[in-house]
């Protein structure tokens, strides 16, 4: 369950004051920010007292390595090796010497403290303009001391925020599909981990099979398909609680719901009669409300941002593309013309894009478009890959991909994904277990 973090503001100087940086969504950040992250400073008896609660000899410095470690996967900071570091990290939380941070070329700094106060973990941070010598931001946090991990993903939002002027996307969690087994004979179960690959947990044992979960975009909760005696099922599964509820059985259910943003709907397709159509579900008097009326088939729903808006793909023109129209379903318009098959659309949170996975010449991309259909831009190609999902501010995408068998059907594996909206920083994200199906949490520090 997730423990409330207290913030309590020392100084802040405003968000929107001048960046250091500034996020190119068209060209990608090609010269990382060097930046400095100090490990934070922890008196001798806090140190004791964390050792004996958590059995960490040092969680100053494992908090300040997530911040390093986020602020590099993100792409657009350089953090620099420590063994370069002339300042003690005590006195540089007080008055660092700029001069000593300049001579290693670093253009921001953070440092900071640990303390036990109360059974609590407190945590002070600072941000440091280094060219500038002067302080951009600090914020003191307190929790219970189990929480570490969290602060350490809060603190990595909070400069990401303050350097790019964009929301970061560390303090978030990620609900995939987890595989094991030979490819004719998948064991998939329900799993959530942090953003980072910590924490991972399982939710469901693996003796049924479960595809496609979705988070809630307001809350910790999840929507997924699953099959029981072979009949498609969708459930409502809280994070926090381990409730579960089944929603219905929809025989011909063809891809998994989606939530609205207001996360008091879900919206889904199913079969019937030869033809695939896009209903929602109301979660709280379970009325079903048929959307699209059309003898083709119409499936992949996901809602815009501000929830007057439906985007899907159908083969309605001949073949898969990707359509536009008003939630009542109305006004469909159709906005990819592109060369090979449109799939998956997923609007993004920003509500400017829309991402989407397409197949043309034997080749999955995985690609966004603006949501008139014009800017389409690829970011990245392979074998066999699908399912893109947006991280709460709209800059990253998370996807999986398969590799190829050989003639024996070996060599099979499906892994996660994440790729920058410029098309660079792509990266494996590292799973106990093969997975598929990611679904990215909005922020839990809301």
């Amino acid at each position: 369950m997730l423990k409330k973090i207290v913030f309590s503001i020392i100084l802040f100087f405003p968000i929107n004051a001048l960046a250091l940086i500034e996020v190119d969504i068209t060209r990608g950040n090609l010269d990382p920010l060097p930046l400095a992250v100090s490990p934070l400073s922890i008196d001798e008896v806090s140190r004791k007292k964390f050792e004996q609660i958590l059995e960490n000899e040092n969680i100053g410095s494992e908090i300040s390595l997530i911040v390093e470690n986020n602020l590099r996967t993100s792409g657009l900071f350089n953090p620099l090796d420590k063994n370069a570091f002339l300042q003690a990290p005590e006195i540089a939380n007080l008055k660092p010497r700029f001069e000593d941070w300049n001579l290693i070329k670093a253009q921001a700094l953070i440092t900071g403290k640990v303390n036990f106060v109360n059974d609590k973990l407190r945590v002070e941070f600072r941000l440091w303009d280094v060219l500038a010598a002067k302080e951009m931001m600090a914020l003191a946090f307190t929790t219970v001391p189990t929480n570490w991990r969290r602060v350490g993903h809060i603190i990595s939002d909070k400069v990401y925020e303050r350097l790019t002027g964009e929301k970061g996307y560390f303090d978030t969690r990620i609900i995939y599909v987890a595989e094991e087994g030979p490819k004719t004979l998948r064991i998939k179960k329900l799993a959530i981990m942090d953003q980072d690959g910590a924490n991972n947990k399982f939710l469901t044992l693996g003796n049924e099979l479960v595809l496609t979960p979705r988070f809630n975009p307001t809350s910790q909760m999840v929507t997924y398909l699953s099959y029981f005696k072979n009949m498609p099922r969708v459930y409502l599964l809280d994070i926090e609680t381990g409730t579960q509820e089944v929603v219905g059985d929809f025989p011909g259910m063809t891809f998994a719901p989606r939530f609205s943003p207001d996360g008091k709907k879900i919206i889904m397709s199913f079969a019937k009669d030869g033809k695939s159509d896009i209903y929602t579900m109301n979660l709280e008097n379970r009325l079903v409300e048929r959307i699209t009326n059309h003898p083709s088939i119409d499936t992949s729903p996901s809602y815009s941002p501000d929830g007057k808006y439906i985007t899907f793909n159908s083969d309605r023109s001949g073949y898969q593309q990707i359509y536009v129209m008003r939630s009542d379903g109305s006004n469909v318009r159709r906005i990819s013309f592109g060369n090979g098959l449109y799939g998956t659309p997923v609007w993004s949170p920003r509500g400017d894009l829309i991402a989407f996975t397409k197949l043309h010449k034997g080749k999955f991309y995985i690609g966004v478009m603006r949501t008139d259909g014009k800017g389409e831009r690829l970011l990245t190609e392979n074998y066999y890959q699908e399912a893109p999902s947006w991280s709460p501010n709209g800059r990253v995408l998370i996807f999986y991909r398969e590799t190829k068998t050989n003639s024996k059907g070996e060599g099979f594996s499906a892994k996660l994904w994440s790729i920058d909206l410029t098309g660079y920083n792509e990266r494996l994200i590292k799973t106990e277990t093969d997975a598929s199906d990611p679904s990215w949490s909005s922020l839990l520090s809301n």
